[in-house]
């Protein structure tokens, strides 16, 4: 029984879903969108919120937090803090946006688009 289990397994273990999560991050990042399926990308919604919300207090404990979750991706991290984090210093969350697509051909998996507001 999953009672109380919020977070998706993917078919995954641990390390794997950290590297798929820390990945999804990074891409959204350098890119501003992403498209993925509807599930990584609600999943990938909480955990893209907190590291923001961990930048815009900018200080250098919170910095080391953020890399050590984006696997020691210093380029990426200083974007987060210099160019992302001012953006929202007035808003207290709700930095991303999930919009469906609709399926993929292929298989019938449900794709969305995550992107930050």
């Amino acid at each position: 029984m999953r009672h109380h289990n919020s977070k998706r397994k993917f078919g995954r273990d641990k390390n794997q879903r950290k590297a798929l999560l820390s990945s999804l991050a990074l891409n959204l990042i350098v890119r501003g969108k992403i498209k993925t399926t509807e599930p990584k990308a609600k999943e990938l919604r909480p955990f893209i919120e907190k590291l923001i919300t961990k930048a815009k207090k900018g200080d250098m404990a919170t910095r080391r937090v953020v890399i050590a979750k984006l696997s020691n991706r210093s380029k990426e991290v200083k974007k987060l803090f210099e160019v992302i984090a001012p953006k929202y210093a007035d808003k207290k969350g709700g930095y991303t946006r999930v919009l469906k697509l609709g399926v993929r051909k292929a298989d019938g998996a449900p794709m969305a688009q995550i992107e930050l507001i």
